[in-house]
């Protein structure tokens, strides 16, 4: 294979600049920008302003800080607080009791955040403590928060699908109403693992919850109200028609603003401290775009992802051969980057496969961000298990563990969706297109 030299060129110049410990952003540059010296006649200054520009400039990239500061405004309210308030009594007559909060808590959470580390870090400073108080295992509260929080990669508004979704140049609405229903079932299956742990768990002795009347239950759930009004607006103005992904995110940012207000919350430094949290995020996404998009172009020129397409082809592998290889592959890959990172260095050559395999392009986003949700929790860089550590204290090899049986859900969750591909797909089917865009 005659693109082999430039291949080993591109890994070398990459983990060498990674293992130094520069930016990933300005690695992806650093190698597109040998690429284009040693395998092009075209000036690599003129071509890496020109592509940088053009990919940091589109339109689709406006939803990405609108979201990251709706999170950041999220995550400084009482909002965890509230959540806990409205759903434990919901909770705790199930089996498995108040664990189920921390699913149902990160579901929800995730629907208005976007960020894992965001979900993970809003519920869990309110349910770690409380679930602990009442004696609930600790393996069961750090794995069942590990594992949920990785929801708000999934369920939309989620940062990794607007970024895949430039990267792939298809509509992040569509991404965003394909992850709905693989994500609530996920949701469902991390519940199913909770009854069947606490059934069958020996060392599973929680406080009992005292009964509460359905008239009290009814009154908790009070506090639920203004997070669920916010969901609807958010997602369903972009299912029915209302609004773009980018629209959408201003309205979420409107609607957390005013819940922050309500609560209280809404002070001149939490707002100047979301604005920045949230520059910082977007800048830095932004930085791996760029380079990711430079390296690309860079790509092209060698010819890599067409040879690495016809290579694939050459196989004759059946599209769930395929697949497999991927899953195993992208777990590999994010035990050492985390998943935005993953994304966007390896689409330039995974596209052309996939399209080439005729395996649909939305489909395949939800199924990479299920597989890029394992990488949050699989060490030594999974990025949960590091949030984890600081709220808790506990060593990263004890989270990883406690994080096991949840790998093993969503690698079940990838099974189901292979299998019902439609779990993704007939929701942005059938979704009502906006008039005139």
């Amino acid at each position: 294979m005659e693109q082999l030299a430039p291949i080993a060129i591109f890994l070398f110049v990459l983990f060498l600049l990674l293992g130094s410990g520069v930016w990933v952003g300005l690695a992806l540059v650093g190698v597109a920008f040998v690429g284009m010296e040693l395998f092009t006649l075209r000036p690599a200054g003129d071509a890496m302003m020109t592509q940088m520009w053009r990919s940091s400039s589109s339109w689709s990239l406006t939803a990405l800080p609108l979201f990251i500061w709706m999170g950041e405004i999220l995550y400084r309210t009482r909002l965890s607080e509230d959540m806990f308030r409205g759903l434990a009594p919901w909770m705790g007559r199930l089996p498995g009791g108040l664990l189920h909060t921390n699913i149902v808590g990160c579901t929800v959470f995730a629907a208005v955040s976007g960020s894992s580390a965001a979900t993970l870090t809003t519920v869990g400073k309110m349910t770690i403590p409380e679930l602990r108080r009442r004696n609930y295992p600790d393996r069961m509260v750090i794995g069942t928060l590990a594992g949920a929080a990785t929801l708000g990669l999934m369920i939309p508004p989620s940062l990794t699908m607007i970024v895949y979704g430039v990267t792939v140049n298809e509509s992040i609405t569509k991404l965003f109403m394909a992850g709905i229903v693989p994500g609530l079932l996920l949701a469902a299956l991390f519940m199913g693992y909770v009854v069947l742990a606490a059934l069958f768990s020996p060392d599973y002795r929680p406080d009992p919850e005292p009964r509460i009347s359905l008239a009290e239950k009814l009154r908790a759930s009070r506090f639920l109200v203004p997070v669920l009004l916010l969901i609807v607006v958010v997602i369903g103005s972009m299912y029915f028609g209302i609004a773009t992904a980018t629209e959408a995110a201003a309205f979420g940012v409107l609607g957390s603003l005013a819940l922050a207000g309500a609560q209280g919350s809404l002070s001149l430094r939490n707002t100047i401290e979301s604005l920045m949290g949230a520059t910082r995020t977007s800048a830095m996404i932004a930085l791996i775009l760029a380079g990711a998009a430079f390296l690309s172009l860079a790509m092209g020129f060698t010819g890599i992802p067409r040879a690495l397409a016809t290579w694939i082809d050459t196989l004759a592998l059946t599209r769930f051969e395929l697949l497999m290889a991927l899953l195993v592959f992208y777990i590999v890959l994010g035990c050492f980057l985390d998943g935005i990172s993953a994304v966007v260095l390896t689409m330039a050559a995974v596209e052309p496969m996939i399209r080439q395999a005729g395996i649909d392009i939305i489909w395949f986003g939800i199924f990479i961000v299920l597989v890029v949700e394992m990488a949050q929790i699989t060490p030594p860089i999974g990025f949960n298990l590091f949030v984890l550590q600081g709220m808790t204290g506990l060593e990263i090899s004890t989270i990883a563990r406690t994080a096991v049986p949840m790998f093993c859900v969503m690698v079940v969750m990838v099974f189901i969706m292979i299998a019902f591909p439609e779990l993704a797909t007939w929701l942005p089917e059938n979704m009502i297109a906006r008039p005139g865009g």
